[in-house]
C-alpha cells in the first residue's frame, strides 16, 4: 500500500513539475508580449474574455491571471467589469491543459522527453530552448499521469473506496466538496482534473461522479485570488468575490441541470473515451457559464458592488501593484514594478505641486499634506527597490535587464524629488512663521522658477510613464531652462544683496529655494534621460 501511495505522490509531483516547466517555456517565449496583451484590454467584455483566455493559455495558470487582474484593479488601471471579463476568460483558458491531457499520447511521452531534451540543451536559439522546455514539460506531465493511473488501479478491488467514489453520482454535493478540498490542498485545478482523468481511465469513477468533483474544483481554484485580495483595496476584493460567486452560481445551476449536462457532454464526446468526456465537461462548464454571465455582466458587477460596497476617501500608502506571486514571471513582474513606480511618481509630483502652492500662498493644510505623503513616497521607493532586487534573482533578457536598470535609477530620482518637495514645504512654513519678506523682484523670480520647475518635472515624469522620447526631449529642454534661469537669478540676488535691497537672512532663504528648485529639475532631467538612452 505504501508503494502505491508513493507512486501516486511521485506521479503527482511529475505532473505538477511538468506543467510548471511547460508553462515556463511558454512564458519565456511569449511572456514579453503579455504586457501588450494586458494593455490592449478595452471596456468590451468579450475582448476581456479573450484576453484572459490567451494569458491563461500562456501562463498555464488561471490563478496567476486572476491574481494579475486583482493587482491591476488594485492600482486603479482596470475596472471591476474589465477584470471580471478577464476572470471568465481565465476559467476557459485553464481547460486547455485538460484538453491536451485527453489526447492519448502517453505511449509517445518518451519521444517528447527525448526531443525536448535535445532541443533544450543543444539548440543555439532561445526559441528552440523554450520549445524544448515545453516538450519536456509535456512529456513529464504525461509520465506523471501514467504513474498516477497505475498507482490507483489496485483501488478497483477495494470495496470501501469504490463505494465512496460511487456516492459522488448519488450525492453530487459530496463530489463538489471533495473537488473543493482537493484543489485547496494541491493548489492546482489542472492537477485535480488530471487526477480525475487518471482515476477514470482505470474505471474508478464514472462521468456522473467526475463532473461534481470538477465543479468543486472550479470553486476551489478561487482561493488564490481571495488570498491575494485580502490586503488589497475594496475594489480588488470585489474582483475576488466576483470570481467566487461566478463559479459558485455556475456550480448551482449545473447541478440543477446535471442530467441534461451529462447527456450534452456524452453527445459532444467519443462514447468510450472517459478522459475526453471529463476534459469536455470541464471546458463546456466554463464556456457555457461564461456565455450565461457575459450578457448579464453589468447587473452582475452592480450586484457584487452591492454585496461589498466601496468606501471612498481612504488613502492607500502601501504598494498596490507589487505581487510576489508574479516574481516567477519576469516580464509581468517588471510591468507591475513599472506601474508602482508610476504611482510613486504621481505622488511625488502631487507633493511638489502642493509645496509650491504653499510657497505662493502659504497653507498649513498643503504643508501637512506634503509631510504626510512624503512617507508614502519613501515607503514605495523601498518596496519597489526590494521587489526589483528579487526580480534580479531571475534570468532576464537584455531588453528586460535594461528596463530593470532604468526602473532602479528612476525610483532613486523620484524619491529625491519627493525629498525636495518636503524641503520646499518646510521652507514655505518657515517663511510664513518668521515673516520673511522678499523684495518684489526676488519673489517674482522664485514664483516663475517654481512654475517652470513643476512643468519640467511633470513632462519628464510623464515621458517615463508613456515611454515617449519626444516628451523626454521636451522635458530635458525645460530642465536646461531651469538651470539657466537659476544661474541668472542667483547673480541677480547677489547684486541685490550687495546693493542692500535684500537682507542676508532673506538672501539665505532665497538661495536655498533656488538650489532646491534646481535639484528638482536635475532629478527630473535624470528621469527623462532614461528614456533618451542617456544613463
Amino acid at each position: 500500500m505504501l508503494i502505491l501511495i508513493f507512486g501516486f505522490l511521485g506521479g503527482l509531483a511529475l505532473f505538477l513539475y511538468g506543467m510548471e516547466l511547460m508553462g515556463d517555456g511558454l512564458r519565456q517565449s511569449a511572456g514579453a508580449r503579455l504586457q501588450k496583451i494586458l494593455e490592449s484590454l478595452t471596456s468590451v467584455p468579450a475582448l476581456g474574455v479573450l484576453t484572459g483566455l490567451a494569458i491563461t493559455s500562456i501562463l498555464q495558470s488561471s490563478s496567476a491571471t486572476t491574481v494579475m487582474s486583482v493587482s491591476l484593479v488594485n492600482a486603479g488601471l482596470m475596472t471591476l467589469k474589465q477584470a471580471f471579463s478577464v476572470v471568465m476568460g481565465a476559467n476557459i483558458g485553464t481547460t486547455v491543459t485538460a484538453q491536451l491531457i485527453a489526447f492519448n499520447v502517453a505511449d509517445y511521452m518518451t519521444g517528447f522527453l527525448f526531443v525536448g531534451l535535445l532541443l533544450h540543451y543543444f539548440s543555439r536559439r532561445q526559441a528552440g530552448k523554450f520549445a524544448g522546455m515545453v516538450l519536456l514539460g509535456f512529456g513529464l506531465l504525461m509520465l506523471g499521469m501514467k504513474m498516477m493511473g497505475q498507482s490507483v488501479a489496485p483501488l478497483r478491488d477495494n470495496p470501501l473506496f469504490v463505494h465512496f467514489i460511487g456516492r459522488f453520482a448519488d450525492i453530487p454535493l459530496l463530489g463538489v466538496a471533495v473537488g473543493i478540498v482537493m484543489t485547496l490542498v494541491i493548489q492546482s485545478s489542472s492537477a485535480t482534473i488530471g487526477i480525475l482523468m487518471a482515476m477514470a481511465s482505470q474505471g474508478l469513477i464514472p462521468l456522473e461522479g467526475a463532473v461534481p468533483v470538477l465543479l468543486g474544483d472550479n470553486i476551489g481554484t478561487c482561493i488564490t485570488a481571495v488570498l491575494a485580495a485580502t490586503r488589497a483595496s475594496r475594489t480588488a476584493r470585489q474582483v475576488a468575490l466576483s470570481h467566487v460567486c461566478f463559479n459558485l452560481f455556475g456550480c448551482v445551476v449545473f447541478l440543477v441541470f446535471l442530467p441534461w449536462f451529462l447527456d450534452f457532454v456524452r453527445w459532444l464526446s467519443p462514447a468510450h473515451d472517459i478522459s475526453r468526456q471529463i476534459a469536455n465537461a470541464h471546458s463546456a462548464f466554463n464556456v457555457l457559464n461564461t456565455c450565461l454571465f457575459l450578457p448579464l455582466i453589468t447587473p452582475y458587477v452592480k450586484f457584487i458592488q452591492h454585496l461589498l460596497p466601496d468606501k471612498a476617501g481612504r488613502s492607500v500608502t502601501r504598494p498596490l501593484f507589487l505581487d510576489d506571486a508574479m516574481l516567477g514571471n519576469t516580464p509581468i513582474a517588471l510591468m507591475l514594478a513599472e506601474k508602482e513606480t508610476d504611482r510613486m511618481a504621481r505622488q511625488a509630483e502631487k507633493n511638489l505641486a502642493a509645496a509650491l502652492d504653499s510657497l505662493r500662498h502659504y497653507s498649513p493644510r498643503r504643508v501637512e499634506y506634503v509631510l504626510r505623503n512624503e512617507e508614502t513616497v519613501d515607503h514605495l521607493n523601498n518596496a519597489i527597490a526590494l521587489y526589483l532586487t528579487r526580480i534580479s534573482e531571475k534570468g532576464m533578457t537584455p531588453s528586460l535587464s535594461a528596463k530593470h536598470t532604468a526602473l532602479l535609477h528612476a525610483c532613486t530620482d523620484i524619491e529625491r524629488i519627493g525629498d525636495h518637495a518636503q524641503t520646499l514645504a518646510k521652507r514655505s512654513r518657515k517663511i510664513f512663521e518668521e515673516q520673511v519678506e522678499m523684495s518684489p523682484e526676488a519673489r517674482e523670480e522664485i514664483l516663475r522658477l517654481s512654475v517652470l520647475a513643476l512643468e519640467a518635472c511633470h513632462v519628464c515624469l510623464r515621458s517615463f510613464t508613456m515611454n515617449d522620447a519626444a516628451l523626454a526631449q521636451q522635458g530635458w529642454t525645460l530642465c536646461r531652462r531651469v538651470k539657466s534661469l537659476q544661474k541668472e537669478w542667483r547673480k541677480n540676488h547677489i547684486r541685490r544683496l550687495r546693493d542692500g535691497v535684500c537682507s542676508p537672512e532673506v538672501g539665505a532663504v532665497f538661495l536655498e529655494l533656488l538650489i532646491n528648485l534646481k535639484r528638482v529639475s536635475d532629478h527630473s532631467k535624470n528621469v527623462a534621460q532614461l528614456i533618451l538612452g542617456i544613463f
